[in-house]
């Protein structure tokens, strides 16, 4: 692989090579890894922490306090992170330090954000999106809680529910097509779990700056979809993760997770596994879903066991590291 390959887990990143994988930080929960020329922001529980050598030695966290679940930069350099509870903050000297921009946990829907558990989570901010042409355009979207956009830098909000769903969980924009987004949605409601149904979870897409949503998931199971990403470079594949519920795991009875990883090269309207034969369906989850560097609409991908695959456009699967936690996030310096 050309660069240095990182991985986000349960208990810290780890960096991987031939020779197997290494701890480099010891954290919590890193949900996202993030590299801006050969800097590495990672979002854990404990909060931000920053690397300046590609992810060997850390410094941080900063917004201790805060689990910070995506960090992204806008063009001109300012940064973003959102976190949980459901919060955004702007960083304006390349994460020097850090402002909340309150007007967004301050919504009146946020009074309803929350993860429908027993006891109920705080809502939770887990998806980011900056527009590359214009900065002051924002998506966030909340676990469980829609999708707040706004086009003036935070002053002011409006909160969507794509299909009615305010499950959001992962949410990127078209690289080449202005005003296309995807999102990856589950069951979660205000008030509980909604019924395992077409159109209730899966994939929607928004071809107006997320004003509307229709849904890209039809045909397709299981329905329940987390992991997404998009390849920069042309066709801009889609590749999406999914299993039948949040829930889904390599310890459930009968057969295990039974995920799914799927790619779409003509923007959701058509959809192909992935997965090999070991893999049809994973007895193991995904996470951890990134668009590979060196192959064109390859992946790489996580799981829960451990394990970072490399999977090439034909679903070949090459596997690059195993032994370690749960895999959240990955990254390539």
């Amino acid at each position: 692989m050309n660069g240095q390959l990182l991985a986000g887990t349960t208990k810290g990143v780890f960096v991987i090579d031939d020779a197997g994988s290494t701890q480099t930080l010891e954290a919590r929960h890193v949900r996202d890894l993030v590299n801006l020329d050969g800097r590495v922001l990672a979002g854990s529980a404990a909060g931000l922490h920053t690397s300046e050598d590609g992810g060997r030695i850390w410094s941080g966290p900063q917004l201790e306090g805060r689990e910070v679940w995506q960090i992204r930069a806008a063009p001109g350099g300012r940064l973003y992170a959102s976190t949980e509870p459901a919060a955004l903050f702007r960083s304006d000297d390349r994460g020097a330090t850090w402002s909340e921009i309150s007007s967004f946990a301050n919504l009146p829907e946020a009074a309803r954000w929350c993860v429908p558990v027993e006891p109920p989570q705080p809502g939770r901010a887990r998806a980011l999106v900056i527009d590359e042409d214009d900065p002051d355009r924002i998506w966030v979207g909340v676990e469980v809680g829609g999708v707040a956009r706004t086009t003036d830098g935070g002053q002011s909000w409006t909160v969507d529910l794509p299909g009615g769903n305010p499950d959001i969980h992962m949410m990127f924009a078209h690289p080449a097509e202005p005003g296309v987004l995807f999102i990856s949605t589950g069951y979660g409601r205000f008030d509980g779990v909604a019924e395992e149904l077409e159109g209730n979870a899966g994939v929607f897409r928004s071809d107006d700056f997320g004003e509307t949503w229709s849904y890209a998931w039809k045909g397709v199971t299981p329905r329940y979809s987390r992991p997404l990403c998009i390849d920069r470079r042309d066709p801009y594949s889609v590749t999406v993760a999914s299993a039948p519920t949040a829930f889904s795991h390599y310890r459930d009875p009968d057969g295990g997770a039974h995920a799914a990883l799927y790619r779409s090269d003509d923007h959701g309207q058509s959809w192909r596994p992935l997965c090999d034969e070991a893999h049809s369906p994973s007895p193991v989850n995904f996470h951890g879903l990134i668009a590979d560097p060196d192959n064109v609409s390859g992946v790489l991908v996580g799981t829960d066991t451990g394990e970072v695959w490399q999977v090439s456009e034909d679903a070949e699967w090459t596997e690059l590291g195993s032994g370690l936690p749960l895999v959240w996030s990955l990254a390539v310096v």
